[in-house]
């Protein structure tokens, strides 16, 4: 089994940024297989562009553009990639890097699949980071991976103690073509609509309206990625009421308009 060393991923690289113990690597992946291997340090991989399949000793994903994952180290899989074009973006990161901000390791074994949509946002910021890459962006990528560690483990503390309509709720979200509105996921879970939207920032960390923002812009991130689709299919397919509601909400989000961001991301 091969052990990859410190920033080495199959495939060919656009961009190899490395930080005060990170290496954060955008790479298009060449192999159609990768055989079984391991990693010297843990790392994210969030696909971008493309599918791609993998598999561990315990779990499959079939991963599409948006979706994130985070592997402990040494933690073994294998990979296989369609004929298509497929574009990753990993961050690696050694020990030092938890220790010095106070992170176990421990607390997040083996592989997890990633979909809360805060913690994709916040990988979205990452990723922004490293195409701005300045002075300041060293601060902002290690800040936005403190909040997302302390939200995979605040989210994994409290999986036990949540009654079952919060589980039915994230897998209602995600859905394509889901009905977003307090009625109709109400009814579809059978709680009070003031229940639901009293007690829904205390399971999800924010307010059901930012949560439902938060999945269409990540969708609407990937499709810009691709650029395969105009700015009118992009609102359409993501759910935004028209071009002009959809560019408030993402540079709201991301301090820039769609078309700034494609700039300086290509």
């Amino acid at each position: 089994m091969n052990k990859l060393k410190k920033g080495e991923f199959y495939g060919s690289h656009y961009q190899k940024s490395a930080f005060k113990n990170l290496i954060i690597t955008d790479t298009e992946y060449t192999h159609s297989k990768v055989d079984w291997h391991y990693h010297e340090n843990p790392y994210f991989t969030y696909l971008l562009q493309g599918k791609l399949f993998e598999s561990n000793k315990k779990e499959s994903y079939y991963l599409e553009p948006g979706n994130l994952l985070f592997h402990n180290w040494q933690d073994s899989h294998y990979n296989i990639k369609p004929p298509e074009f497929t574009r990753g973006f990993h961050i690696e990161l050694n020990e030092n890097w938890f220790s010095n901000f106070d992170i176990q390791i421990t607390d997040f074994e083996g592989s997890i699949n990633l979909q809360n949509p805060m913690i994709k946002n916040l990988m979205n910021q990452v990723f922004i980071e490293t195409k701005i890459n300045d002075q300041y962006s060293n601060l902002s990528i290690e800040s936005n991976l403190i909040d997302i560690f302390n939200t995979i483990k605040e989210s994994k503390k409290g999986n036990q103690k949540k009654p079952i309509w919060v589980s039915q709720l994230k897998e209602l979200l995600i859905e394509e073509k889901t009905d977003y509105s307090l009625k109709s996921l109400s009814s579809k879970l059978n709680i009070h609509p003031i229940h639901l939207s009293r007690e829904f920032n205390r399971y999800f960390g924010t307010s059901l309206g930012n949560y439902i923002r938060l999945i269409k812009l990540n969708k609407a991130f990937h499709l810009l990625l691709s650029k395969k689709f105009s700015m009118t299919e992009i609102c359409y397919q993501c759910g935004f009421y028209d071009q002009s509601h959809f560019i408030s909400n993402f540079k709201k989000t991301y301090n820039s308009t769609p078309t700034k961001f494609l700039k300086n991301i290509y």
